[in-house]
C-alpha cells in the first residue's frame, strides 16, 4: 500500500510564500510522476504541476513562473515552492504519485489527504 503525506499548508498574506512537502511510503516498484493539484471551493480539480522521473516538469499557465516543483528521488519526495502567491491560489492541494506497486507495468493514482493553503489579508 502507498501512502502519501503532506505538509506545509496553512494562511499567508498575498505575495507571501509557502512551500509544500509530500512523501511517499510503502511498497511501489516504479514511480513514474509525481505532482501536486488543488481544489478551490466550488471548483474542480486541477492539476497544478507534475515531475516524472527524467525530471521534465509541466505547470499550469496560472502558475508558470510563480511556483517550481521539485522532487527527492531517494527520498520519494516532491516538494512544490509557492511564491507570489494570490488569492486565487486559495484551494486545498492534493499530492499525486502515479506508480506501479505491482512489479507488472500497471500504472496506479495515489492521493495524500489534501493540505489547505488559504492566501487572504
Amino acid at each position: 500500500q502507498v501512502q502519501l503525506v503532506e505538509s506545509g499548508g496553512g494562511l499567508v498574506q498575498p505575495g507571501g510564500s509557502l512551500r509544500l512537502s509530500c512523501a511517499a511510503s510503502g511498497s511501489i516498484f516504479t514511480i513514474y510522476s509525481m505532482g501536486w493539484y488543488r481544489q478551490g471551493t466550488g471548483n474542480e480539480r486541477e492539476l497544478v504541476a507534475s515531475i516524472i522521473f527524467g525530471g521534465s516538469t509541466n505547470y499550469a499557465t496560472s502558475v508558470k513562473g510563480r511556483f517550481t516543483i521539485s522532487r527527492d528521488n531517494a527520498k520519494n519526495t516532491v516538494y512544490l515552492q509557492m511564491d507570489s502567491l494570490k488569492p486565487e491560489d486559495t484551494a486545498v492541494y492534493y499530492c499525486n504519485l502515479a506508480g506501479d506497486s505491482t512489479g507488472w507495468g500497471y500504472k496506479t493514482d495515489y492521493w495524500g489527504q489534501g493540505t489547505q493553503v488559504t492566501v487572504s489579508s
